[in-house]
């Protein structure tokens, strides 16, 4: 990436209005990114360790368990040191970093949930050919694709923002670096790539949303269809994680990037949700609601306690 700017670092504002409660923030990133990395690594070793989970719809959860890892661990340690007061800078190459992985593992996030909607699909729409259908030859080239396709989406907004010269004012209304508040700075007119960067994200987002959509709507259909209650809801449960999962991580997207007024203070809150907080909540909604990973996490447990009782 060619580099116009004479700008070579930015300050970060942080979080709007909270002057004197840096303490307190410090301590809940603190509890909320530890808990994302241990929760989710649970996750992901337990998946790796219990043969039972070697299906699709847990190869699928392991993936999002690695992203649930990589997503906070993008802007949550720079925001920690900042609430230190050891740093308010970061450089214009870590700003154009934070930027790039932001919205790879954004895209990332949008593709793996629309192949988990389609897993949920198959498995319920065509119970019969599942294994056929979510054979491993077509799951690992599904999960390939999302990774790859994040990182199109990415690198293509972080040249699109980075093109641009910033050459004059380099204060980050935000606790990290993302497109709508370092696009302001740039010493030239930004609403091309305004406009772009609003219909990449709104594109991506729409399309997974509808495919999403497309494939519940076949989902609930089928589940109709089924004459016992118990039947109903168990097949209703193997959806609702996945459901919760979905609502968690459109919701900040729609607040921050396809709202037509911007708030400072409404975006970093949503910003906090969607960095620190949604992460950590995935391990727990999907084993709370899920009895096979419950009954696997307690083994490996059990294993754990075990051998550091030894």
């Amino acid at each position: 990436m060619r580099n116009y700017t004479s700008v070579i670092e930015f300050i970060l504002l942080g979080i709007p209005n909270t002057q004197g409660l840096e303490d307190m923030i410090f301590v809940v990133f603190l509890t909320f990114y530890t808990f994302s990395l241990l929760g989710n690594l649970l996750i992901f070793l337990t998946i790796l360790a219990s043969s039972n989970l070697h299906t699709p719809m847990y190869f699928f959860l392991a993936n999002l368990s690695v992203f649930d890892i990589l997503f906070p661990s993008v802007n949550s340690p720079k925001m920690m040191v900042f609430l230190l007061g050891q740093s308010y800078t970061i450089s214009y190459q870590g700003c154009a970093s934070q930027v790039f992985f932001y919205h790879t593992l954004g895209g990332t996030e949008c593709f793996l949930y629309t192949v988990m909607a389609y897993d949920r699909f198959v498995a319920i729409c065509h119970p019969m050919r599942y294994t056929i259908i979510m054979n491993p030859k077509l799951c690992f080239g599904l999960t390939l694709g999302t990774w790859l396709g994040g990182c199109v989406h990415g690198s293509f907004l972080t040249f699109l923002t980075f093109r641009l010269p910033y050459c004059g004012p380099n204060q980050v209304h935000s606790f990290f670096c993302d497109i709508p508040m370092v696009l302001p700075l740039a010493c030239a007119d930004t609403s091309l790539a305004q406009m772009v960067s609003f219909t990449n994200v709104g594109v991506v987002a729409l399309l997974c949303f509808i495919l999403i959509l497309t494939s519940y709507m076949h989902i609930i259909f089928s589940i109709l269809k089924i004459r016992s209650s118990e039947g109903r809801h168990r097949a209703f449960s193997t959806c609702s994680a996945h459901l919760v999962s979905i609502l968690l991580a459109y919701g900040p997207v729609i607040l921050v990037y396809l709202k037509p007024a911007s708030s400072l203070w409404l975006d970093a809150a949503v910003q906090v949700l969607n960095n620190v907080v949604t992460p950590s909540l995935n391990p727990v909604i999907y084993s709370l609601r899920n009895k096979d990973v419950k009954l696997a996490l307690q083994k490996v447990l059990g294993q754990m306690t075990c051998l550091a009782g030894l």
